[in-house]
């Protein structure tokens, strides 16, 4: 290399004050850095072209299921009042024993026994409450976890929670970490789906993939009424036959490949797989929403309302290769009962039929051994009144159930206090949960992680044990 030539390109008289990264490798060397860079970025472009985010991925070791299920009871169900029945709270009706003076949201009075009967179902003898008749009828497939609890009573940070293993909105949701983790079986549909009418409290960044790629966020799908033509918006192109938009999304793919290797940026790798993703999904997504296409005796199975369709639309989606399907009981906190607990009952109502049929019919289908299902809220309730007939948050103690994916059926798990206030055996917290969850799934917690801002993160941050003695 000729002396100086590559002086003159080194002289500070002829560089500006300030120089980005890339523009050192140009000048330097006569710009064989910034050719070995470009070359560098090619290649990574191209690999990044040509491997598909969502492919299916092995996990860690054997997985018990291939599917998750979430039936979200966004507002915090009450767990004496459910799944978990205490003779104690009718002994101790309108009292206050020290032991039932914990610290919850708002000011409570005395305990209140639960209006609602508990009686034994199926051969496990699992207490339910008289609200989920059809639920009690799937008693031996349930695992009744009863010592849940998490760190505050309030719905934000504990939704947040629930969802992502965090109290802040910073992190990356459950099913966003599934997807990235085991990717997806059915390429023309998202891997992550969450069905809610409306929007729950806080909202999109409950399903948000945070600092995971964006390929990986959840696609919510306001569910108040599925019709196969508008359940999801501007999906189809009438102006433009299917070989013109292959044509036209080719050459715009190509482009975007160009400003790829030139700039590795990864949101437009996600920009990338989305468009392909959403062509794809013209044919497939209307087909998977057509509930028309299931018989009236299914139909009938299911029930009638947005929960009922939605559990209905969650076998449908699963059936497909569909990694995670979430189903919130509503727009806002539905099971948010500070008045009157006795609303629990249109809340049960709208929830029960659905979630047993969707037991009994993924069975019927040999799809439940392969698809795990959770059923809970944020938090519990305070077995003690607020007001006069309503109970408030409780982060203390509450209950969520699992069915099928490798779970031990038929069995309660862990306890609460006589009065169902705070977890006291077998204490389970939601980190913990989703520790188990991910090991159903065949992934190692410890080992599902993903770097970001110089440090490792993973959904159970530096918490968590798998819960052993429910796997079957």
């Amino acid at each position: 290399m000729d002396r100086e030539l590559l002086a003159r390109s080194l002289s500070p008289s002829l560089m500006p004050a300030t120089l980005s990264r890339r523009e050192m490798l140009g000048r330097v060397g006569v710009g064989f850095g910034s050719l070995g860079l470009a070359s560098l970025l090619a290649d990574d472009a191209a690999r990044a072209a040509t491997a598909n985010p969502l492919a299916a991925k092995a996990p860690h070791f054997a997985p018990r299921a291939k599917h998750v299920i979430h039936l979200f009871m966004n507002g915090g169900p009450s767990q004496v009042d459910t799944f978990d029945p205490k003779l104690e709270l009718t002994k101790f009706d309108g009292q206050r024993p020290p032991t039932a003076d914990l610290k919850t949201e708002r000011r409570t009075g005395a305990l209140m026994k639960s209006p609602f009967k508990f009686a034994k179902h199926g051969q496990s003898g699992i207490e339910i409450s008289e609200l989920f008749p059809y639920l009690a009828k799937q008693a031996d497939e349930l695992c009744v976890i009863r010592s849940m609890h998490t760190n505050v009573p309030n719905h934000e940070p504990s939704l947040l929670m629930m969802n992502s293993g965090e109290q802040q909105p910073t992190r990356p949701s459950m099913g966003s970490w599934l997807l990235y983790g085991l990717g997806t079986e059915n390429m023309n549909l998202p891997g992550f789906i969450v069905l809610c009418p409306g929007k729950p409290v806080v909202g999109p960044q409950l399903w948000s993939n945070s600092f995971l790629p964006g390929i990986y966020q959840g696609s919510h799908i306001n569910n108040a009424k599925i019709d196969p033509q508008k359940v999801l918006q501007h999906l189809r192109n009438d102006r433009l036959t299917p070989t013109a938009q292959r044509e036209q999304l080719d050459f715009v793919k190509q482009l975007n490949e160009r400003h790829l290797a030139s700039r590795g940026d990864g949101a437009l790798e996600t920009r990338i797989a989305s468009m392909e993703m959403a062509f794809r999904m013209q044919t497939e997504a209307q087909e998977v929403f057509d509930l028309n296409r299931e018989t009236q005796a299914t139909r009938d199975l299911y029930g009638k309302g947005p929960f009922a369709e939605a559990c209905l639309t969650a076998r449908r989606l699963v059936e497909r290769g569909v990694r995670m399907v979430q189903i919130y009981t509503g727009g806002g906190q539905p099971w948010d009962d500070h008045g009157n607990i006795a609303d629990h009952a249109k809340k049960a109502q709208d929830v029960d039929q659905g979630a047993a049929a969707l037991i009994q019919d993924l069975k019927a289908h040999g799809l439940l051994d392969d698809t795990l299902i959770v059923w809970g809220g944020e938090f519990g309730r305070t077995p003690a009144s607020e007001g006069s007939k309503g109970r408030d948050h409780n982060n203390h103690g509450f209950s969520v159930w699992l069915a099928g994916g490798g779970v031990r059926g038929g069995m309660t798990y862990g306890s609460t206090d006589e009065f169902g206030f705070a977890a006291v055996e077998k204490k389970v917290h939601v980190h913990d949960l989703h520790a188990t969850i991910l090991h159903l799934m065949g992934l190692d917690h410890e080992k599902l992680t993903y770097r970001y801002s110089g440090r490792d993160f993973r959904l159970t941050d530096v918490h968590g044990v798998v819960q052993r003695e429910i796997i079957a």
